[in-house]
């Protein structure tokens, strides 16, 4: 049977993340949030970042958790709990399942709804290619058998620039900015584009074939 110790020697990773205690649900909400619009992931409260167990009180935390979940994300996060005893310490763990409908939404620093994703061990703002490719994979979005002069010519652009920023596109190419963001929604749908988020910011490149 697997323990918290177990869990906790993995580090903190995209689905995993350590809290010493929670002093602010509306910015742990952030972190549930991610995890739901990623692959789901889980909190282990009571342990610092460099792994050691401190411990907490579950029933204080869980009502931070809750007004998280109920109060500061939109739709409401489902999530499940459990205590592990560990040294006479009692470390507490909130699960929260990959949603089905993305984006779920968080209040940001200033008050707005927004969608966090999970990258890594860090918690990032999604930006508005993702929230499109979101929005259309809720629909079949099947690559045409032949792509227009346009397509050609942004991918011909993405390929001979790898790891390029969408800023960058919109300087280096003569299409629109709306027919850009469009064009690479449906790339990234359509698995010809990859779109690589970090800390630094977001970087677009052809999707090697498997």
């Amino acid at each position: 049977m697997q323990s918290v110790k177990q869990l906790i020697r993995e580090g903190e990773h995209q689905q995993q993340d350590f809290k010493f205690r929670i002093d602010d649900s509306k910015k742990i909400a952030r972190t549930l949030v991610a995890f739901a619009n990623t692959d789901g992931g889980r909190l282990l409260i009571g342990v610092k970042d460099n792994g050691k167990i401190t411990g907490v009180d579950p029933t204080e935390e869980i009502h931070m958790i809750e007004a998280a979940a109920e109060m500061y994300s939109k739709p409401k996060l489902e999530f499940k709990s459990r205590v592990w005893q560990e040294d006479m310490k009692l470390v507490l763990e909130i699960s929260i399942e990959k949603a089905a409908n993305r984006p779920v939404l968080a209040l940001d620093e200033e008050g707005k709804w927004k969608a966090f994703v999970r990258r890594k061990d860090h918690t990032l703002l999604a930006n508005k290619i993702l929230l499109n490719v979101w929005k259309h994979e809720r629909f079949d979005q099947k690559k045409p058998e032949k792509i227009g002069e346009e397509e050609t010519q942004l991918l011909a652009m993405i390929s001979g620039n790898p790891g390029i920023t969408l800023s960058k596109i919109y300087r280096l190419s003569n299409l629109q900015k709306s027919t850009i963001d469009r064009l690479m929604v449906l790339f990234i749908c359509w698995d010809l584009v990859s779109m690589e988020m970090n800390e630094n910011g977001t970087f677009y490149q052809i999707r090697e074939n498997e």
